[in-house]
């Protein structure tokens, strides 16, 4: 076993880990899931603090949300790889892309879990032994809801401009905008 496995389900000598996402309650909640399995958690809500936090003390494992208020929580992400290799960190986010993925694994990540995850699910996945394969999801996102979030992040990308992103949905103005107005399906 290298220095970097852990058997399955157990996190070894060093339980540092690094929560950055700019949901307050989402965050502290996480920390104290976290912290009952054994994790000692440090919690960064913005770029600027998580990179401060990853500077000064780099953690074995880390979750970090990909929007964050400040920028990107990639930055993040490869700020720590530069400074601890081992460190297992997973990204997060409400809108999630395979080009983003990509990426986010490039840099270091070793997962990808869509908003919301809970406890359990990144627990999983910061234990998870290198190679093994995730469990497909008991409750995966319905059809409905994949096109939203694809709407969500390309209206996003062209900085919340209806027109430009009905342009490029080709899609009618009107019609983007009663999906925008409505709440996300289930």
């Amino acid at each position: 076993m290298t220095a970097e496995e852990t058997p399955d389900g157990e996190i070894g000598p060093d339980p540092s880990l690094l929560l950055v996402d700019d949901d307050a309650p989402l965050v502290r909640r996480l920390a104290r899931a976290m912290e009952s399995r054994g994790f000692t958690v440090e919690i960064a809500e913005s770029v600027a603090e998580g990179l401060a936090k990853a500077k000064a003390s780099p953690p074995k494992y880390a979750v970090v949300d990909m929007r964050l208020g400040d920028g990107n929580g990639l930055d993040i992400i490869e700020a720590i790889r530069q400074r601890r290799s081992d460190t297992r960190m997973i990204v997060l986010t409400g809108y999630g892309n395979i080009a983003t993925a990509v990426n986010a694994v490039k840099l270091g990540a070793i997962d990808y879990l869509a908003k919301p995850a809970d406890a359990d699910d990144v627990f999983a996945a910061l234990t998870r032994k290198p190679g093994e394969k995730a469990e497909p999801p008991e409750n995966p996102m319905s059809a409905d809801r994949v096109r939203w979030e694809h709407i969500q992040r390309v209206y996003e990308m062209c900085d919340r401009n209806v027109s430009e992103t009905a342009r490029r949905l080709n899609m009618h103005r009107r019609t983007l905008q009663r999906i925008l107005a409505k709440r996300a399906p289930r």
